[in-house]
């Protein structure tokens, strides 16, 4: 134990059931999850007449509040599940400026763009929240897969996990708590558990 929280970094691109899962590492954990979507979908309430697009203003509010709340719990000593669709770019520097707080973990969540597609559009059905999020063409699977294939996940220097979610999970939530939690060693080279740089 190094006397530090730990920030559980659950990333993948949308539809490959991040938030599912971070809520159940942080039942499971005992922390809070941050997620967020939900951070955009609670500004969205003091926002009438708000309407997404690719960089709208409360997406451009969401960022800095969403690592602005990390930062605020890790100093507190909250270990911490943190939740977001972003790729490489946007997740790298909110990291490394955290990496001091809190040992880091990462999961991937990873789906066949198909069935990320699909969950997609049934959230959209079941949800009128998801009405704050642009997505583009939503309709077409194809410019769906495209994103999809080309999602570049974080890649920070940190031990990390890959979970695929098409059917519950595998491995399966113990593991994955296992594993943010400390208690799984180290992966080998082609195992689903080890670091990537």
């Amino acid at each position: 134990m190094t006397g530090l929280p730990t920030l559980v970094v659950v990333s993948g691109p949308p539809g490959a059931g991040k938030t599912t899962l971070a809520h159940a590492i942080a039942r499971a954990v005992g922390c809070p999850a941050i997620c967020r979507d939900e951070i955009k979908e609670g500004m969205a309430h003091a926002s009438p007449g708000f309407v997404p697009g690719p960089v709208d203003e409360l997406s451009v509010r969401t960022l800095p509040t969403f690592f602005g709340v990390l930062e605020l719990l890790l100093r507190a000593g909250v270990t911490t599940v943190a939740e977001a669709a972003f790729q490489d770019r946007l997740w790298r520097p909110g990291l490394e400026a955290l990496r001091g707080l809190a040992r880091i973990r990462v999961v991937h969540c990873v789906v066949d763009a198909g069935v990320a597609h699909a969950r997609m559009l049934q959230r959209a059905k079941e949800s009128s929240l998801r009405r704050v999020h642009a997505e583009p063409n939503p309709d077409d699977p194809a410019v769906h897969a495209e994103g999809h294939n080309a999602f570049r996940r974080v890649s920070v220097e940190a031990p990390w996990i890959e979970v695929d979610t098409t059917r519950g999970y595998d491995p399966d939530l113990g593991a994955v708590v296992d594993f943010v939690s400390g208690r799984s060693p180290g992966g080998t080279p082609g195992s689903w558990l080890g670091r990537r740089s």
